[in-house]
């Protein structure tokens, strides 16, 4: 699947990278962070969620000041800034009334916009978010927080392994290890080490407490009982304190659910249920193409590409199947030409899309 890229300048002059990928009704992810929408895209942390949110919508999506591809030299990463951002992308995107969706922090948003925006907002999806910053919740989440602000500013900038590998287990803890090398690598291409801390700062003074009753539109509240960064009563505290709003519990340790948990199933049933898309599309002319593409694949190539779909790198691949890195570039120049995609993360998207898996021919 394709994306857009496009920038769109804040109220203060910050440059706001966004992306669109998909067709249907739209949904608007809010901001959160740590992302990177061109990098993301081939994250296998990532890349799941935005294959099923994509399916059947156009998903809308942005890095956040400080983040990605949008501008790093940011004098305020203010909530209200935040907010403003927000608004600035929607209405760059030329959207009059859509879904949204708030994740961690991005919820606070999600139920910010609401507020101020209530025509505009058909649906509100809130997944792991709070309603107050880790500085509003007392001594014990205060000490937390400012513990985990001075080991970004002191670990982030050490190009060692064992502090990304701690700070990928406190967001995904049952990844495997292919996901958390993932989510650590974000870490580095993502943000610098003062940005990092001085956005968590931000999220400290979060507080929408006083906005939940005010939104007005249909709301789904998502949240992992073993959430490790964001504490369980967090989200009940959305849900009760939003009119109407639904309450869907999942068993998992993680923030950012994985592919491979149950509760990442029970996420796209929820989710498809209430904004009213099915989780599948009947087969049309695009993916029977793409089928017959695939076709002419050579069982070589099938195995190559199945292998690139778990997201292993060249090197990886090559050992794999005793091979030269420079056969598997070759072979992966043929496969890109017969499958008409012209990225790595498109190849993916079309293997995983059509159940391509290593040792299936």
């Amino acid at each position: 699947m394709d994306q857009t890229i496009r920038f769109v300048k804040g109220a203060d002059g910050v440059k706001l990278a966004y992306a669109k990928s998909g067709h249907g009704p739209v949904l608007v992810k809010s901001g959160t962070w740590l992302t990177h929408v061109e990098y993301d895209w081939e994250s296998p942390v990532w890349r799941p969620w935005f294959g099923f949110l994509a399916a059947n919508r156009c998903l809308i999506r942005y890095d956040p000041r400080g983040c990605g591809l949008s501008d790093w030299a940011v004098a305020d990463f203010s909530f209200g800034k935040q907010v403003e951002d927000f608004e600035r992308v929607v209405d760059a995107a030329g959207l009059e009334k859509f879904a949204v969706l708030g994740m961690s922090q991005g919820a606070s948003i999600g139920v910010e916009y609401a507020a101020r925006h209530p025509e505009r907002v058909s649906h509100l999806v809130l997944y792991g978010g709070y309603a107050l910053g880790w500085l509003r919740r007392g001594a014990e989440s205060v000490r937390l927080g400012r513990s985990l602000v001075e080991t970004i500013r002191i670990g982030w900038a050490q190009d060692t392994p064992a502090f990304r590998k701690l700070f990928a287990s406190l967001f995904v803890p049952d990844a495997s290890e292919e996901q958390a090398e993932w989510y650590g690598e974000l870490m580095r291409r993502t943000t610098r080490p003062e940005l990092a801390a001085r956005l968590v700062e931000a999220f400290g003074e979060i507080d929408v407490t006083h906005r939940l009753a005010e939104v007005q539109c249909p709301t789904l509240v998502i949240h992992s009982r073993g959430d490790q960064r964001c504490p369980f009563e967090q989200g009940r505290m959305l849900a009760a304190g939003i009119p109407g709003a639904r309450f869907v519990e999942l068993e998992s340790h993680n923030h950012i659910l994985v592919e491979h948990e149950p509760a990442w199933a029970r996420f796209k049933v929820a989710v498809s249920d209430f904004l009213g898309v099915p989780l599948a599309a009947a087969p049309g002319a695009a993916d029977r193409a793409a089928a017959a593409r695939l076709q002419e694949l050579t069982v070589r190539e099938r195995e190559i590409l199945a292998l690139l779909a778990t997201g292993q790198n060249n090197q990886a691949i090559a050992a794999r199947l005793s091979l030269s890195e420079k056969t598997i570039r070759n072979h992966l120049t043929r496969i890109f030409e017969k499958l008409d995609v012209n990225s790595r993360a498109q190849a993916i998207v079309l293997a995983r899309d059509h159940a391509v898996v290593p040792g299936v021919h």
